[in-house]
């Protein structure tokens, strides 16, 4: 079969010949249409991920779109690789898509769309009404927060970002732009809480931009000390650490969380498939989530994987 191998990490995947997948007996042949390309099959690839490749030879892609044997359209992950013209999944974990839903669309919402609502609902406990500011909005996970929030009953949400025309086209209640000197942000932050407090924050940024929140957020004003913010650290696309004085947590009712793989109960797990997923792929399919897309064919899949995310779009491999 053709597919996007590896030959040694560190390397660009290549369009191959590969072995046919040979199914064991917790396993089941899916012929893929559709995988996306994201940041952790980049990092596996490049051998700086825990759970990097072990062997080589091997086909690149944690997860994807295909078609069972018995013509099941569906979303599995495979253990094996997914971004070939075949692939093996296990029998009791995949997702039935619906029929109007298209292959690329659902091969590039789960990862993103995943990540952002285990945030607001399991590690910020979103309720409906509540007030959300999501710091990065206009990256493809940031953007599907904004979406996945508003769904999840949201009473009112503030975006920020640099990308000024991505943050005008989010569909938020109030954007703020990072293109401003610190004082003007800070200054626009504190008088969203002076009207309505945040109840959560989702970071995908962290660096400065979470500094001037946390900031924001310490309790100078007392009615601002008394509103519990449940601020929950996604990303580090402004920087991996920040500066962060113990006056902040000891004045405030913050509660800073994480949200990733390491952080989430088996329980909340379960529900990814059972819950959390078909739930996405409906809302998908119903046009009440949407995702910027690029599709690319499996043979050009070297080109494809240097534009990955090429201006927040979400790049697809498709099989034919």
């Amino acid at each position: 079969m053709k597919a996007a191998v590896l030959y040694k990490a560190g390397e660009i995947p290549q369009y191959d010949e590969f072995t046919n997948p040979i199914p064991q007996a917790h396993e089941q042949l899916v012929y893929v249409k559709a995988a996306s390309i994201k940041n952790l099959d980049k990092m596996r690839a490049k051998g700086a991920h825990y759970d990097q490749h072990k062997n080589y030879p091997v086909v690149v892609g944690v997860d994807g779109v295909g078609v069972l044997e018995d013509g099941t359209r569906v979303y599995a992950g495979s253990a094996s690789g997914m971004m070939g013209e075949k692939a093996l999944i296990n029998k009791n974990w995949y997702v039935p898509l619906p029929d109007s839903l298209d292959d690329v669309t659902a091969a590039a919402i789960p990862n993103p769309a995943i990540s952002a609502w285990l945030s607001l609902q399991y590690k910020g406990n979103l309720k409906k009404g509540d007030t959300v500011l999501i710091m990065g909005a206009t990256g493809i996970t940031g953007k599907l927060a904004v979406q996945v929030a508003r769904h999840l009953g949201a009473g009112r949400i503030i975006a920020t970002g640099r990308n000024t025309e991505a943050l005008n086209s989010l569909g938020a209640d109030v954007t703020i732009s990072l293109n401003q000197p610190d004082d003007a942000i800070k200054q626009a932050l504190k008088a969203e809480t002076l009207q309505n407090p945040f109840d959560v924050v989702i970071d995908y940024l962290w660096g400065k931009p979470a500094e001037l929140v946390l900031e924001v957020l310490t309790g100078h004003d007392l009615n601002a000390a008394a509103h519990l913010t449940r601020f929950v650290q996604v990303g580090e696309m402004a920087g991996s650490n920040i500066n962060l004085p113990g006056a902040v947590l000891r004045s405030s009712a913050i509660e800073l969380v994480g949200s990733g793989g390491g952080s989430i109960s088996k329980e909340q797990m379960g529900k990814i498939q059972t819950e959390i997923l078909p739930e996405v792929f409906r809302l998908a399919a119903a046009g009440k989530l949407s995702i910027d897309t690029l599709a690319i064919p499996l043979k050009d899949v070297t080109e494809a994987w240097k534009q990955a995310d090429l201006q927040r779009k979400r790049v697809v491999v498709t099989m034919g």
